[in-house]
């Protein structure tokens, strides 16, 4: 069999894994996309001298991961995290994941497409692909030729929030107005679900109480915030027959509201991310509560134990990481009133080993499955399948080589991330990339970086299909 491009690079006698289909295979690959997957030693005889070889055997060939939820250097309030693109796609690629998708967030008074523009000319930075959201606060009369603007240049979902008042909430008729506007284009916004009303009555009344510190984050952040406001933003996508996608969902029921919403034909999906999956809030307990403080906060263990067994019964379609890359000295800052505080942890790293070891490992979730959560959906969802989450002829040549049986502790020293701490210290992981690869290029093997130059590009999303689902 001939091939479009000569082979430079096999990955041979590994597990292949990708959403619908695993089995032992030799994955070929030349000018940075995949040629082939193959039976074990097909094409040895043919492979020219000086091809690189990978020795997967006993190991999981994964695709790259593709985090649909990062923030990089995010400004919020009077904080800005701490990473760059270099730093973000270097942790990145230490985990397994070989795409992000950033946010280009706007400032009061900024506008949505030259705040994206701006963030996408730092993709080149980084030692991974990445794409974007963008986001829209405010409708006013220049927002539907912005739209039709970044739609055209590849930008297709725009990030909304129903919280965060005076700084980047959006109104009911902005989230429909831009809703029915990017439906139209082949788009979809994506939404940050707490409802600021009832947010803002339990701070005032925890303020009074004198319980507004990191260690009532909890409490000033109720399941009810999050539920009532998926059920408006639910009633919002399904009045105009618009996509919608819900990020970060804390709770069973938010994630069944979208189901039974799916059940009636309402294109509507579900993103959860790998510290509510994980963790409680019993952190909020410990030494250092602020390092926990993220939006929506983390739950107590019964409603974590419903949100997993969302996962494992089909309901999910995405799992992010929603990095926020803050350090201890800037939580601690304002760590007497969570309304001050920066919001969101370092997660870019760890989000597939965590979800691998908990679910996978732990959970009985199919490796399979496990794809299609970390990699398959989250590029189906931002227009990226099958350039990127699937091991296939003609897909890009993003792949993690996993031993699935390793097991390591979660220290923050010998992490990548721009911090100073990891909300997994002392985690016993089992399961963690040991060799990936980007683009073709091997970036790191044995853990080690062994391509540290940056080769990223900014990925053009394609139209989202009125058929999607996932």
């Amino acid at each position: 069999m001939s091939y479009p491009q000569p082979i430079d690079l096999v990955v041979r006698g590994g597990t292949v894994v990708n959403a619908d289909w695993q089995g032992a295979a030799d994955v070929l690959i030349g000018g940075g996309k995949v040629l082939g997957v193959v039976e074990p030693g097909a094409y040895r005889s043919a492979q020219p001298p000086g091809t690189t070889e990978i020795d997967a055997s006993g190991r999981l060939v994964l695709p790259g991961g593709v985090d649909p939820h990062c923030h990089v250097g995010f400004t919020s309030g009077d904080f800005t995290s701490l990473d760059d693109y270099l730093q973000a796609t270097t942790a990145a690629v230490f985990g397994g994941t070989t795409t992000i998708v950033d946010f280009a967030i706007p400032r009061p008074g900024e506008n949505p497409a030259d705040v994206a523009a701006a963030q996408r000319a730092k993709a080149e930075q980084g030692l991974c692909d990445s794409a974007l959201h963008a986001c829209v606060v405010e409708w006013d009369d220049t927002v539907p030729e912005q739209l039709r603007s970044l739609t055209a240049d590849g930008i297709v979902t725009v990030k909304m929030f129903t919280t965060y008042r005076g700084e980047t909430m959006a109104d009911e008729k902005t989230i429909l107005n831009v809703m029915t506007t990017l439906r139209d284009l082949g788009g979809m916004v994506v939404i940050h679900c707490e409802a600021d009303h009832i947010i803002a009555d339990t701070q005032e009344r925890g303020e009074a109480a004198g319980t507004i510190g990191a260690c009532h984050h909890a409490d000033t952040r109720p399941e009810l915030a999050e539920n009532a406001s998926v059920a408006e933003i639910l009633a919002i996508a399904e009045s105009v027959a618009a996509p919608v996608y819900f990020v970060h969902q804390s709770t069973p029921e938010a994630v069944d509201l979208v189901a039974r919403a799916r059940g009636r034909g309402v294109r509507a999906f579900t993103e959860t991310v790998a510290h509510h999956l994980t963790l409680d809030d019993t952190a909020y307990a410990g030494p250092h509560p602020e390092r926990f403080v993220c939006c929506p906060p983390l739950r107590d263990a019964g409603t974590v134990a419903g949100l997993r067994s969302r996962v494992l019964m089909g309901q999910v379609a995405t799992i992010g990481s929603d990095h926020c890359c803050y350090d201890t000295a800037q939580k601690e800052s304002v760590s007497h009133d969570v309304r001050a505080m920066p919001n969101g942890l370092p997660g870019v790293e760890t989000r597939m080993p965590v979800v691998f070891s908990e679910l996978v490992v732990k959970g009985g979730l199919p490796a399979g499955r496990f794809v299609e959560v970390m990699c398959a959906n989250p590029a189906r969802l931002n227009g990226l399948y099958p350039r990127k989450g699937v091991i296939a002829p003609g897909s890009d040549a993003d792949l993690a080589v996993w031993d699935p049986a390793v097991t390591r502790t979660v220290r923050s020293a010998n992490l990548h991330m721009a911090t100073d701490y990891t909300p997994y210290e002392g985690m016993q992981i089992t399961g963690w990339p040991e060799t990936v690869v980007v683009g073709g290029r091997l970036v790191v093997a044995a853990g080690r970086l062994t391509a540290p130059e940056p080769l990223g590009r900014h990925l053009r999303s394609g139209p989202l299909s009125r058929s999607l689902v996932c």
